[in-house]
């Protein structure tokens, strides 16, 4: 019988509130003005605090309402201004809550109340709106939807510290597109809040300076600017210096160097400048210790990844300061379980976000590793380094498995690490199971990693092609992603380099000859130049050369044609002409060449070409095809003097350049044997 009562229950017990709630929404339609006032007004202390009223207040429809009396002119100041308090105490309960505001239209009913002059409505209605807007459920484009609105925000600035705040975190939450910062830039947000960095408010300053965060990351119009700002007398680059000062708060340390960090990446400060060396480096490094919270190493280990990425100069300074590879291990290890959390809240939340350090971890590794071989090194001997990584390529999170293959492709570049680590660790098994079915940018750095895996002198390439790999390749070739198609012509050209005969033939027939003339019709000019090196690598051996030319010469030389008749770069021409000398040094396939006047005549041309790396690949064409201890050398050379091509071999003997002079020299001898 119990179980019949609870029901019954728990509706007059929920009944009785909305009641309740519905005695404050009835106020506000109350015909004396001086009531409604009051009825806000007890809305207003009901609510603090209390997100079930919140929430019974909206679904009775005290929105709308709220929203009117706002709006209407014969309300008074006072009222107005209470309705947007309200509102405000609303938008600071749930996501759910926020929801029900927006779809209720109250972004720009607030923000027509900012055309209001008096200053304590309109702090009301931006602190709602600051509310509102850093709300991730609200769409940051109705900020951009009226032009008048960011001009008229910027004039409010002037006008109060809390309008100061309250608008540079409504920018800083709002500037989410390279389209968004320059709406905010032609308006003049950078005149408008440089001086804020000097502001009394530590709320303002610190708004401020995220702010141009935002401004500046990955824009070099916005960092030039910067570059050359004065605030208060003072460059604006030495007023983020001086906020990144360890006595300063840690927020502030870490938004200041971000701020430089953007600056620099944008070309705005040379990274040999003091105060990215010197400053912003270190300072990011601190972030890094486990002394900081959690989100603060994620943020500054993250940062500076994308700080020193493309410098190895500072890669090596990071390297050696503070013992950071070190620390970064212990990014792996939080939290543990003797951790000196006591606030059971916090240790929770650390919990739910531990995999954000590994990720930020794995992203500074990779940067660190991308070009020094003995940072590499140092990295892979760190404890259980490479056990970490290939766990990390199977965590469930997407952004760690990510960050994991980034690292692993970084240390892939190190001959060093392939033959020892990689060999060790059987890296690869993992890199095949997350090729299987991942993500396009998994992929793209699971397959880039992968190139490097089949290097000739990668230990891992043998067990690789046991595993059926050229299947999944082919695929990738196949793919609409042109990264995705470089990656996986890249494989099978490394594949191909000095393979046998069975591997070779194996990946003529899974890629398809279909699909290998499809790639050398690319748009894309990268594809082009792999795929080109996969057929050189392929025409390789004379025995090789002479099979693959036997089952696919016909469509081999069409493709040969197009490509030296096309619009091309020189290095597509010149290794074109490569294949055609592989070609010419097999036994039955130079006959493809020597049977086609048209080849002969291009052949002909490039010799005579205005670039010496062109005349020098026509030129081995023409010495392979006249070599002297070969079948019918006699009658080939015969054919070519008819042609003209010994008159051209004796004028490039006094070409300028030595190597092109010798190669002439080296075929003209064949004559002379």
């Amino acid at each position: 019988m119990a179980c019949l009562l609870e029901a019954p229950l728990r509706i007059s017990v929920l009944s009785e509130v909305t009641a309740t709630s519905r005695h404050y929404v009835d106020r506000l339609f109350d015909p004396d003005p001086q009531n409604v006032l009051q009825g806000v007004i007890d809305m207003k202390n009901a609510v603090i605090g209390n997100n079930k009223q919140k929430a019974n207040l909206i679904v009775l429809g005290a929105v709308p309402r709220l929203l009117y009396l706002l709006q209407q002119s014969s309300s008074s100041l006072e009222l107005r201004t209470e309705c947007a308090v309200v509102l405000g105490s609303l938008a600071m309960g749930t996501e759910n809550n926020i929801k029900s505001l927006v779809d209720c239209h109250i972004i720009p009913a607030l923000l027509q109340g900012l055309l209001c002059s008096d200053l304590i409505f309109i702090e009301a209605c931006l602190r709602c709106l600051r509310t509102v807007f850093i709300s991730p459920v609200t769409p940051v484009q109705l900020l951009y939807t009226d032009p008048t609105v960011i001009p008229h925000l910027m004039s409010l600035l002037s006008r109060s510290q809390h309008t100061q705040e309250y608008i540079t975190q409504i920018f800083a939450h709002c500037c989410k597109t390279p389209e968004h910062q320059t709406v905010l830039f032609n308006h003049g947000a950078i005149q408008n809040i440089a001086p804020l960095l000097i502001s009394p408010s530590y709320k303002v300053r610190m708004q401020a300076l995220k702010c141009f965060s935002v401004l500046a990351y990955e824009n070099a119009q916005v960092s030039m600017t910067l570059v050359n700002v004065l605030v208060d007398g003072e460059q604006l680059s030495q007023v983020f210096v001086r906020m990144m000062q360890r006595d300063k708060p840690i927020e502030m340390q870490l938004t200041a160097a971000k701020c430089l960090t953007y600056m620099c990446r944008a070309g705005a400060i040379s990274t040999d400048d003091g105060c990215v060396v010197l400053k912003t480096l270190p300072c990011l490094v601190r972030m890094c210790s486990k002394e900081r919270l959690l989100e603060e190493r994620v943020e500054g280990a993250e940062t500076l990844a994308y700080l020193m990425e493309p410098d190895i100069e500072l890669q090596r300074i990071a390297s050696v300061t503070d013992h950071l590879v070190s620390m970064l291990a212990d990014y792996f290890k939080y939290p543990s379980s003797v951790s000196a959390i006591t606030d059971i809240k916090r240790l929770d939340h650390d919990l739910k976000h531990a995999h954000e350090l590994r990720q930020a971890a794995f992203k500074l590794y990779a940067s660190l590793g991308s070009n020094d071989e003995d940072i590499r090194k140092k990295i892979t001997e760190t404890e259980n380094m490479m056990d970490r990584i290939v766990s990390g390529l199977s965590e469930s999170s997407i952004k760690v498995r990510l960050a994991a293959v980034r690292c692993l492709h970084s240390l892939s570049r190190s001959v060093q690490q392939l033959r020892t680590s990689f060999h060790d660790h059987a890296v690869w098994k993992p890199l095949m199971k997350l090729l299987q079915n991942a993500p396009d940018e998994v992929l793209v750095m699971a397959s880039s990693t992968l190139c490097n895996l089949l290097l000739e002198f990668s230990p891992s390439k043998e067990p690789i092609l046991e595993s059926g790999v050229i299947e999944l390749l082919c695929s990738l070739t196949q793919s609409d992603s042109p990264a995705l198609r470089v990656n996986g012509i890249w494989a099978l050209m490394n594949m191909a380099f000095q393979a046998d005969q069975k591997v070779k033939v194996e990946i003529v027939r899974a890629l398809g000859t279909e699909q290998l003339f499809r790639l050398l019709s690319d748009p894309d000019a990268n594809v082009l130049m792999k795929t080109l090196g996969l057929l050189r690598n392929l025409l390789s051996t004379r025995p090789h050369i002479d099979q693959i030319m036997s089952s696919h010469g016909k469509q081999i030389m069409q493709a040969v044609t197009l490509i030296l008749e096309g619009e091309h770069s020189i290095e597509v021409k010149e290794q074109t002409l490569c294949i055609l000398a592989n070609i010419a040094d097999g036994n039955t396939a130079k006959e493809l060449i020597m049977t086609n006047d048209d080849m002969l005549q291009k052949i002909k041309y490039y010799m005579g070409h205005s670039n010496v790396k062109l005349q020098l690949a026509a030129t081995f064409c023409i010495s392979n095809l006249i070599w002297n201890e070969e079948d019918g050398s006699q009658e080939r050379q015969d054919k070519l003097r008819e042609m003209g091509f010994v008159d051209i071999l004796h004028k490039l003997t006094q070409a300028s350049d030595p190597n092109l002079c010798d190669r002439a020299k080296t075929a003209m001898q064949q004559y002379l044997a």
